[in-house]
């Protein structure tokens, strides 16, 4: 489990493609690792195979790879990395689990002052899970909504966030271009919710 505050910025050393699968090594300033612990890469929950120095190994299976964006990772792209959470840990973004909903589009992102808002587009069938004020994780950040746009022709809303300048600076969120993939994870309190309604 994770709490949506990155931790360290990795960089992608290689992306090896295997059978409908691939392993890709990252560079993570995390030098005591232990092997098969959960990391999450970009959001993504994943387990270090093997280890040497800060450089870990991860495998990502084709059903990752068909639901989150980790398959565009190219060498040298940067990836925001956040250990699992301890007991004792301050829970200062939100409950994240590392398993992606779906990817959405990066849309803009418009100056406030010297914090910033940005927009995404994200799947019609994630809107039932999210309210203003509410919580998101995109590319593994615990973000707050701050607006919700109506649905467009392509079956994609709109969802306004806005960061601080430290957020900006140490993910990669700054890195974004518009029509990028990023990955989203919906509050999975919300998901229990509605499973609890249904089953009533």
């Amino acid at each position: 489990m994770f709490s949506g505050i990155i931790e360290h910025l990795g960089t992608v050393i290689t992306v090896q493609p295997g059978n409908e699968s691939c392993e890709l090594v990252i560079g993570t300033g995390i030098t005591d690792a232990v092997l098969g612990e959960s990391i999450a890469v970009n959001g993504v929950c994943l387990t270090v195979t093997e280890m040497r120095g800060d450089e870990l190994r991860f495998f990502v299976s084709h059903e990752t790879l068909e639901r989150t964006a980790l398959g565009r990772l190219r060498s040298g792209a940067r990836v925001n990395l956040e250990r699992a959470v301890t007991p004792s840990t301050r829970l200062s973004g939100h409950i994240v689990q590392g398993h992606v909903d779906d990817t959405a589009l990066f849309v803009s992102s418009d100056d406030v002052g010297a914090a910033r808002t940005l927009l995404f587009a994200v799947p019609q069938g994630l809107r039932r899970y999210m309210v203003e004020k509410g919580s998101i994780t995109l590319d593994g950040i615990s973000l707050t909504i701050n607006a919700l746009g109506e649905t467009d022709d392509a079956g994609r809303f709109t969802v306004s966030v806005m960061i601080i300048p430290h957020t900006w600076t140490h993910t990669t969120l700054g890195t974004l271009q518009p029509g990028e993939p990023v990955n989203v994870e919906v509050d999975v309190i919300a998901k229990y919710v509605e499973s609890l309604c249904l089953t009533r």
